[in-house]
């Protein structure tokens, strides 16, 4: 709830307080309830507050427990209240009052620094323990608050944002090549896979899932949290399964409702933000408002290009759920005006680096200002659900069972599967055997897949050795993990770290800027790790994927929306048709970027110049989906991003 600061002086000198009035000073920017300091010979620790929860409203902070000799700053939302409150022994009088930083010090003196595997939340925090002469914090499992460091052999100093750390004298402003390298290279919408380095030189990062010690001039970085596909589930019918998960996931939506102000809710026409709305209404307080969402639309003037299968307006799916749930106020936006282009200076001022999903930046942003304005203090969301709660891929599945040699019930699930979604069960059977024998495609490969073009310099590739670095993740050359099998990505999702850090770093920073927070039940640790836990015929059954969230929103959404099995939301396809009144200025900037020496350091110059043909040929709503076109777009902002260091 709060951008957070501090500094240690690891050496026998005293902290130098102009330094931390300069932190304090560039968090200006952002609004704050409250603006306090803490400080003792060896350190400062700094919050720009902002009141989400009801506990946090005048809520001191950094607080100092004269008892304990520890202080403490948090950027932190507790959920597992009454868990902690438990096993802390926490007296019910003091309960209600006490707000989350203060649990996480009780955590802190009860498991020392085991404390963060005992809390769920979205969190980042500092403590320093006079006793122990030791700073220790950590940040949550999904890394959903950011926190970046500096470190020299004199002093340590964090900050929930990096330009606070780029106004102090003692750090450079110095592009990371290393981080640049991983940027390039990986295809898909992360940003490296070392989750401990930045953009900038000098600036580190605490990964998510890890915790931070620093105790005179020993700095130590260690992972707490580890999630794998542990011990199966089992129980004794589909209905218990069904009313397991309920349990589990309406506890991680009630948690996530706990705020002074108004709840909010993104809200698509599909499952997941569908099932997170279903969910909040029913357990929502009668005396709350009714629950704000907040859906994307394209505008008016645009003709949706895409198959029949994929909707781009799901107007009809979302005014569905909102009629059948009841007690919402939902607000359309089609942020007519704005685009990805338009945009990118801004967005690179609200990342403090560069980002990949340009075609969904503007409505993103303009999801929190719209709910800023209606006085949101928690706007709910189910981005994780994919590979949580609405989990199950029915091909995928069935090859499974292909190999198991399960082959009655593979022609009976195969059987139904046709009859709800058409098509040839032949045709089926041949993709069913390449995902099971993947030895197959090789000697009768079809179609090519869709894969953006390589965007690194590859003399800057060699020079930074970043493929080599690849291999220890599983990644090849074309920027992405060589295995295509759905299980094994799944459980990299949430082995691999590095996973999370984009998607967060937006969250965390936009969250800041506009004084809400986004808030995602279906990452959950709880629900998380029950999903995990759970047996594959529970996501898939009877012909119908995702059969688990299907099942368990029955009552909450209507079947329009829970049993759709033809038509998918796709969102951001408009990103290209909204820029075509500034393709000339897009145009002519990408020719300055193709001939600009030093971004082709580090850019593939022949794939600037094949997509930048392509672009000047002409424009379509339909360019959307070509590679090129995204790969230039991609260019331009590492362009933007470059020219600040310059």
């Amino acid at each position: 709830m709060s951008a957070i600061t501090g500094i240690y002086q690891i050496n026998e000198e005293p902290v130098n307080f102009q330094y931390g009035q300069k932190l304090m000073a560039a968090l200006r920017k952002y609004p704050a309830d409250d603006v306090q300091i803490w400080h003792s010979e060896k350190v400062f620790l700094g919050c720009h507050a902002q009141w989400i929860t009801p506990e946090s409203v005048g809520e001191q902070l950094p607080f100092y427990d004269d008892t304990r000799q520890c202080a403490i700053t948090a950027d932190a939302i507790i959920d597992n209240r009454e868990e902690l409150f438990q096993k802390l022994q926490v007296e019910r009088s003091k309960q209600k009052r006490m707000t989350d930083s203060e649990l996480i010090l009780l955590s802190y003196y009860k498991w020392g620094e085991e404390s963060p595997k005992h809390l769920i939340g979205d969190f980042a925090f500092m403590i320093w323990d006079q006793k122990q002469q030791k700073i220790f914090g950590a940040r949550d499992f999904s890394g959903s608050r950011t926190l970046y460091f500096y470190k020299n052999g004199e002093k340590f100093v964090f900050c929930t944002t990096i330009e606070p750390l780029l106004s102090l004298p003692f750090i450079e402003k110095k592009l990371n090549e290393q981080w640049l390298a991983e940027y390039l290279a990986i295809s898909g919408m992360i940003d490296a896979v070392d989750s401990s380095i930045t953009p900038y030189k000098q600036i580190e990062q605490i990964p998510p899932s890890h915790s931070i010690s620093i105790e005179k001039d020993k700095i130590t970085l260690k992972r707490y949290s580890y999630l794998t596909q542990g011990k199966r589930l089992k129980l004794k019918s589909d209905e218990e399964y069904v009313e397991a998960f309920q349990s589990v996931f309406q506890e991680a939506v009630n948690s996530r409702l706990r705020t002074h102000r108004k709840v909010g809710a993104q809200l698509s026409g599909g499952l997941d933000s569908g099932a997170v709305v279903g969910y909040a209404v029913k357990n929502l307080p009668m005396n709350n408002s009714p629950l704000h969402t907040f859906s994307y639309i394209p505008p008016d003037d645009f003709q949706d290009f895409t198959p029949k299968y994929l909707l781009a307006d799901e107007r009809p799916f979302i005014q569905s759920t909102v009629d059948y749930v009841g007690r919402i106020t939902n607000h359309y936006y089609d942020f007519k005006g704005q685009d990805s282009y338009s945009e990118v200076d801004d967005f690179l001022d609200v990342m403090e680096m560069p980002y990949k999903f340009f075609e969904n930046s503007f409505w993103l942003k303009g999801m929190f200002e719209k709910a800023h304005m209606e006085d949101v203090g928690v706007l709910l969301n189910g981005d994780r659900g994919n590979f949580s709660v609405s989990w199950g891929f029915p091909l995928e599945y069935y090859a499974i069972l292909l190999k198991k040699i399960k082959w009655i019930l593979l022609l009976q699930e195969l059987n139904q599967y046709n009859k709800n979604v058409g098509g040839s069960r032949l045709r089926k059977l041949s993709i069913i055997s390449k995902i099971g024998f993947p030895i197959l495609e090789k000697v009768f490969p079809e179609g090519t897949p869709y894969r953006l073009p390589t965007l690194i310099n590859q003399e800057f590739a060699r020079k930074t050795d970043v493929y080599t670095k690849f291999k220890d993740y599983g990644i090849n050359q074309t920027g992405w993990y060589s295995s295509p099998n759905i299980f094994k990505e799944r459980k990299k999702h949430f082995e691999d770290i590095f996973q999370w850090n984009a998607g967060s770093t937006l969250s965390s920073k936009l969250s800041l800027r506009h004084s809400l927070w986004k808030r995602d039940p279906t990452n959950d640790l709880r629900v998380v790790r029950f999903c995990l836990s759970l047996p594959e015929h529970q996501y898939v059954q009877n012909g119908i994927d995702r059969a688990l969230i299907r099942k368990a929103t029955e009552h909450y959404l209507p079947d329009k929306v829970r049993l759709n099995l033809k038509i998918r939301g796709v969102q951001g396809v408009d990103w290209v048709h909204r820029m075509i009144p500034n393709w000339n200025r897009f145009i002519e900037e990408s020719h300055q970027l193709s001939k600009d020496e030093r971004i082709l350091n580090y850019l593939d110059s022949e794939v600037i110049k094949k997509a930048l043909l392509k672009a000047k040929d002409g424009v379509k709503p339909e360019c959307a989906t070509d590679p090129d076109y995204k790969v230039l777009m991609r260019s331009l902002i590492i362009y933007r991003f470059i020219k600040k260091f310059t």
